[in-house]
């Protein structure tokens, strides 16, 4: 007898923002199913909101945030019912949403920390008919972690394998790994930028939203001055746990790193995919130099050009996107959160302490109840 799906839908917009990933997931058997997936665009009018508030949060005022708040759970909420829609599901059959939101601001240091995502989840409840869970960070953070990066757990779940060490690399906005040990022992940190800078500064010279397959990248030269300059920055040199966003890696600290005006645009993307992919092959090597094996997910998994570098500076490991296990690499972070989302009705920790640096495992998340069902 066929098992009844366990349905739950994870909903996230990374830091690049190129649209709102949602994921449709049945945990019914014993490896979580994707059942169906989409990345719904974003309203254009929010999006442009977004990415100025990305670039001057701290002028931001609190009615500006307010306003976009409820706007960004207006697109969540559409992204979901354009998904169910898609696969036919009625919203009844769902048990949770997962809802990550927005990042506006991630400082997981200092003695204020703090991290910020939007996308108000009531609102989200409230179209869908559909509990909603979010603010998945902030447990985290509370317990003296992180806060991030939160999807290790799940690729552990999904990729590990005993007596094997991987690394499952996400290429998002920022790039992050995670360390699957031979001995089950996994950890894992953001090593610095990826796709959010990339794409930022192709928007800003070719008016278009990402290098497609690199060649914006291709077409300039390596800067060393410029390489040297951004990898000195201290960021990288910290040990983990650690996590950043581009509110720390944005144009602006570009800027303050070098006199990129001297440079042509194409050589500047050059010098950034240099970048990511120089920072990446840096931390497998100090940090998970046994591994054999490299699992690319994310939305840099389809910029040929990031991948064949990263293959020259990884070899002889293999380095091979998470399609080739089953795993759509788009769809990766958005099942995750769905699985955050069983967690926390299982009342099962979500975080793990050696990736982000908490006193322990915790709960992570907060509900945000459905509206009774009507009555006839």
């Amino acid at each position: 007898m066929a098992s009844v799906p366990e349905l739950y839908l994870g909903l996230i917009s990374g830091t690049s923002m190129d649209g709102i990933d949602a994921a449709l997931v049945d945990f019914s058997d014993a490896r979580p199913r994707l059942q169906a997936s989409r990345t719904h665009p974003w309203d254009t009018g929010v999006r442009a909101r977004l990415a100025a508030l990305a670039q001057a949060p701290q002028s931001t005022g609190l009615e500006t945030l307010g306003r976009l708040d409820h706007a960004v759970g207006h697109c969540f909420a559409e992204a979901a019912l354009a998904l169910l829609q898609q696969a036919g599901v009625d919203p009844q059959h769902v048990r949770a949403i997962g809802s990550h939101g927005q990042t506006i601001y991630h400082q997981p240091l200092g003695d204020e920390p703090f991290t910020m995502q939007i996308g108000d989840p009531s609102l989200i409840a409230e179209r869908c008919g559909i509990d909603v869970v979010a603010d998945f960070r902030r447990a985290d953070l509370a317990a003296g972690g992180q806060g991030a990066p939160l999807v290790p757990p799940f690729h552990a779940a999904m990729l590990q394998l005993a007596g094997r060490c991987r690394v499952v690399l996400n290429l998002g906005g920022i790039a992050n790994v995670t360390v699957l040990r031979a001995n089950d022992h996994v950890f894992g940190f953001d090593t610095g930028p990826a796709s959010g800078l990339l794409d930022t500064w192709c928007l800003r010279h070719r008016g278009e939203p990402f290098d497609r397959d690199g060649a914006f990248a291709a077409s300039g030269r390596v800067d060393d001055a410029l390489l040297r300059a951004l990898l000195a920055d201290p960021y990288f040199a910290l040990p983990p746990p650690k996590s950043t966003g581009r509110e720390y890696f944005h144009l602006e600290w570009l800027a303050s790193r070098g006199d990129v005006s001297r440079l042509q645009p194409a050589d500047v993307q050059a010098t950034l995919l240099e970048l990511t992919t120089r920072s990446v092959a840096d931390a497998i090597a100090e940090h998970a130099a046994d591994t054999d094996e490299i699992l690319v997910c994310g939305g840099g998994v389809h910029n040929a050009v990031l991948l064949r570098r990263l293959r020259e500076l990884l070899a002889p490991r293999s380095v091979a996107s998470t399609a080739e296990h089953g795993i759509d690499p788009d769809f990766v972070e958005a099942m995750a959160f769905a699985w955050l989302a069983r967690q926390y009705l299982l009342r099962r920790p979500g975080n793990l302490p050696a990736v982000t640096g908490a006193r322990g495992p915790r709960i992570l998340g907060a509900l945000h109840c459905a509206p009774p069902a009507a009555t006839a």
